[in-house]
């Protein structure tokens, strides 16, 4: 398994990331860029954006990174 997740055509290393957005960003702004993606907050206040089929990629990659969240007794589908 690799350490990476695949967001926004970067490679981003699991250990950077600090928290994955729940609600897509909406800000308001005509110029916004990010309008409707969610947010991936890395270590230094750096942010990569998204996409619904990104964020619940690099969720997942990280569940199984980090050995899953399985009740005892439930195993880990591949």
């Amino acid at each position: 398994m690799s350490i990476f997740s695949n967001v926004d055509d970067k490679h981003v290393p699991f250990y950077r990331i600090m928290w994955v957005a729940s609600v897509p960003h909406f800000c308001g702004e005509d110029d916004c860029m990010a309008e409707g993606k969610y947010e991936i907050r890395l270590e230094q206040g750096e942010v990569v954006w998204a996409t619904d089929h990104e964020r619940d990629a690099v969720l997942a990659d990280l569940e199984r990174w980090q050995g899953g969240l399985e009740t005892p007794g439930e195993e880990w589908e591949s």
